[in-house]
């Protein structure tokens, strides 16, 4: 079954798509009439019927009851992650299975509602998680079109092979620019859909619609930097002045990582230097998305004070290095990323030791790696 929204909601071509999975016919039609409404929906009364109709074609929210015949939700949403990690779902459980719905949670669910939901309680949610599976699959866009950029420069990288410092300088400005205008391109996209939705006056989403252009805005002032850094490269050096690190990497994980979860940030909460800000911020971006790409499912960011020194530590629990590797990570030119350049770590020394300070990596095959950073440390005045 197949229902449409009504004519003069949002649209039939434009209405998040819904998948409502229950055996029983009563509780799975009463759901799919309930949100026909507002959103495209479609039900499917068995979970190897459902998980055909998600290979076939892409949904923003699947609504998942955890007790079914054949194959029960649990089992269902760990086959669904396999097809679709960007769909949103939401669990529907009964009374007395608290502890099974939390572990449908930990299994890859985002919400679980209690069996009948609330009608009001439901559409809100689903709203709200068809809207995040959206960001989830924008964002999976720009990470791919990065890699590619990343794939062609590293063919470039091979193809010319610089020897000279401004040659190099070009290739690194490249790399660190990639993010960020990543970000720009992608938020700009989202926010001219929230303009379209802006007619109905949703008071939501006009804050959304702010927070995205404050992203924007930081992150274009970021890319102005680093290009305006590399035009002025033989005139000046970065202004240095009183900055807060932790600042700074929290920052970076809101602007560029998109607050990602995987990245945590513990320790004390300031932690002064005499630094250039943009130059601070390429040292965490290339740290957290060298650990993201090479597949950590956690990266925990801490500061701590020693003595007259800052300390930060970058630890994940990715793949890891051998010593070998280690050794030519630091000095540039090495990856084991298909469409990296083997930068990153490079420009993390070298900027950490334009600001007086020491890095060092730390990594064993299967254990992780940890990046260790001390600066000089300054007192706020």
């Amino acid at each position: 079954m197949a229902t449409e929204p009504s004519p003069g909601q949002e649209g039939v071509a434009k209405a998040p798509r819904v998948l409502v999975v229950d055996d029983e016919y009563g509780p799975r039609e009463s759901i799919a009439y309930t949100l026909a409404a507002s959103f495209s929906v479609e039900t499917a009364e068995r979970a190897a019927e459902a998980l055909k109709k998600i290979r076939d074609q892409n949904y923003h929210v699947v609504v998942l009851d955890i007790r079914m015949p054949e194959m029960d939700g649990i089992k269902a949403l760990e086959e669904l992650r396999k097809i679709d990690p960007y769909v949103s779902v939401i669990i529907l459980t009964g009374y007395g299975m608290l502890a099974t719905a939390q572990q449908a949670m930990v299994g890859g669910a985002n919400q679980y509602m209690r069996k009948p939901p609330d009608v009001v309680e439901l559409i809100d949610a689903v709203r709200h998680q068809a809207e995040a599976a959206q960001l989830r699959r924008q964002h999976a866009k720009m990470t791919s079109d990065a890699i590619a950029l990343n794939y062609a420069l590293k063919k470039e990288i091979e193809a010319n092979q610089p020897q000279i410092w401004q040659a190099r300088a070009s290739v690194e400005l490249v790399h660190d620019l990639n993010n960020p205008l990543t970000v720009v391109i992608g938020y700009s996209a989202l926010m001219v859909e929230e303009a379209r939705k802006l007619a109905e006056a949703d008071p939501r989403l006009g804050k959304r619609m702010a927070d995205y252009a404050l992203i924007v805005e930081k992150a274009a002032e970021y890319c102005h930097h680093l290009s305006e850094n590399w035009r002025q490269a033989s005139k000046k050096v970065a202004e240095f002045a009183l900055t807060d690190v932790v600042a700074i990497a929290e920052e970076v994980r809101q602007v560029i990582f998109f607050g990602s979860p995987a990245v945590q940030i513990t320790g004390v909460r300031e932690a002064w230097i005499r630094g250039a800000r943009y130059e601070l911020m390429r040292i965490f971006q290339n740290l957290l998305k060298n650990s993201l790409e090479a597949g950590a499912a956690r990266v925990v960011v801490d500061f701590s004070m020693k003595a007259d020194s800052v300390v930060v530590t970058v630890s994940d629990d990715g793949p890891g290095m051998d010593e070998e590797r280690v050794h030519r990570a630091l000095h540039g030119g090495f990856t084991s990323k298909e469409a990296g350049t083997g930068l990153g770590l490079s420009i993390c020394r070298h900027l950490t030791g334009s600001h007086g300070g020491t890095f060092t990596l730390e990594s064993r095959l299967g254990a992780g790696t940890t990046a260790r950073i001390t600066f000089p440390a300054v007192a706020r005045a």
